[in-house]
């Protein structure tokens, strides 16, 4: 019997704001608004989107030896992995990585929190919380660490864009003060259990959240946790503070493309049960620093080094807009000959060729031009294959021509500093 599809707690808003829905890790979720996929993209580039993204699930970890329990589970090394020295993580940083199975095979990617000393949150993808606690509770050893799954009990939305700053400083409580010294994959506010938000962050009406300086589309931007009853609530402010600097409510569909455009992985799709290797995520394992050895043992490091049938996978843009449907495609070499398969393609309606280079509608440099927007994704291939080369997209009846790239959007704002978005 199939599970009954759920709904986040600004479902209502959605379906009467006219958004067309579909069903996502089985929760019925918004697609795209009236104004459209494309209108969206350009504004996250541009200006700001927010999202719903209370359908993803976080799981806390905690005790003397969470640490040590995600050491074995998680791929990055948490011991050397902020910044470029590779300092351990440390209370209000984050960290990008993967949970894999034995075989070196994707359960889920993930981003790992570090709340107070012994305490953690990892944000999974939506459905994935029950299967990642049970992962975690397979490999400890002791009673000492406690795994809570905080599955539709905690509400979470997206603020991304240029803007985000702007708009967010006119709902929260002391904005310089938040908004001094907020790197890039850095959080403030946090949990003192699993019910409670600290006061490090609170909107003018008092409601604490905890605020994170990173997203799913390349952009500058914010994740925002918030208790699950306050969600709705949040939402609206956010809607209303931001219509002076053009918000518009966002969809799945412009989220698929533009994480596509910024060369960022779905989960399930462009990285799954085959082995995390040979992709352009390398940064998510705990390499050293000639690239050689792992800096620590974990959860499927011994497939990923004895791996015999190799595969990579490489993003690439196109020349045009047109897209094919992923079902049943093939890449082509220039002769003709089936070399792998298409795991992404959608349209980044930001950006444009001139002479053979990329443009963002953002770049400063960017001729005069229209941008009309090319399409893009990731192939998985059997052959080692520089950046530039041409290969082709194949659904049977088109062939579209596209260039593996080693990264896609330019002029991108996620890292830029804060000081310079507010």
């Amino acid at each position: 019997m199939q599970d009954k599809v759920k709904a986040t707690k600004m479902h209502e808003w959605h379906m009467s704001n006219g958004a067309n829905m579909g069903n996502f890790g089985n929760y019925d979720m918004p697609l795209w608004y009236p104004k459209g996929a494309k209108e969206e993209h350009l504004s996250v580039v541009t200006a700001a989107g927010l999202f719903d993204t209370s359908h993803m699930a976080a799981v806390t970890v905690t005790g003397e030896h969470a640490f040590d329990l995600l050491q074995l589970c998680f791929s990055k090394d948490l011991n050397s992995c902020i910044g470029k020295s590779k300092t351990p993580i440390e209370i209000g940083k984050c960290v990008y990585g993967v949970f894999l199975d034995e075989e070196g095979g994707v359960i889920d990617d993930a981003i790992v929190y570090k709340l107070e000393t012994n305490i953690y949150m990892i944000v999974v993808n939506a459905a994935m919380g029950g299967t990642i606690a049970a992962t975690l509770e397979s490999k400890k050893e002791n009673n000492i660490v406690m795994i809570e799954d905080l599955t539709d009990k905690l509400g979470k939305m997206d603020v991304q864009g240029p803007n985000s700053a702007k708009i967010l400083s006119k709902i929260i409580k002391n904005p310089e003060k938040v908004f001094e010294s907020f790197g890039y994959f850095n959080f403030k506010g946090h949990h003192n259990d699993a019910s409670m938000l600290s006061d490090d962050v609170r909107l003018l009406d008092g409601t604490p959240i905890l605020l994170s300086r990173t997203g799913y589309t390349g952009e500058f931007g914010f994740e925002i946790f918030v208790d699950e009853n306050k969600t709705l609530e949040l939402w609206e402010k956010i809607i209303e503070a931001g219509a002076e600097f053009d918000l518009v409510p966002c969809g799945l569909a412009s989220r698929d493309s533009l994480r596509a455009g910024a060369v960022l992985p779905l989960s399930h799709q462009d990285i799954g049960s085959w082995p995390f290797s040979n992709n352009p995520w390398h940064f998510a394992l705990p390499y050293n620093v000639t690239i050689s050895d792992f800096t620590k043992d974990f959860v499927g490091a011994s497939a990923l080094k004895n791996i015999k049938d190799r595969k990579y996978t490489y993003p690439f843009a196109g020349f045009d807009l047109r897209k094919i449907a992923t079902e049943n495609s093939k890449v082509l070499d220039e002769s003709g000959n089936e070399i792998g398969t298409v795991l992404t393609c959608a349209t980044d309606m930001a950006i444009g060729r001139s002479d053979g280079k990329i443009y963002s509608i953002t770049s400063p440099d960017k001729p005069e031009m229209k941008i009309k927007g090319l399409c893009c994704g990731f192939v998985q291939i059997n052959t080692l294959t520089k950046s530039g080369q041409t290969i082709y997209l194949s659904d049977g009846k088109r062939k579209l021509k596209v260039e593996i790239r080693s990264d896609v959007r330019p002029d991108r704002t996620a890292r830029k500093r804060i000081k310079d978005m507010i």
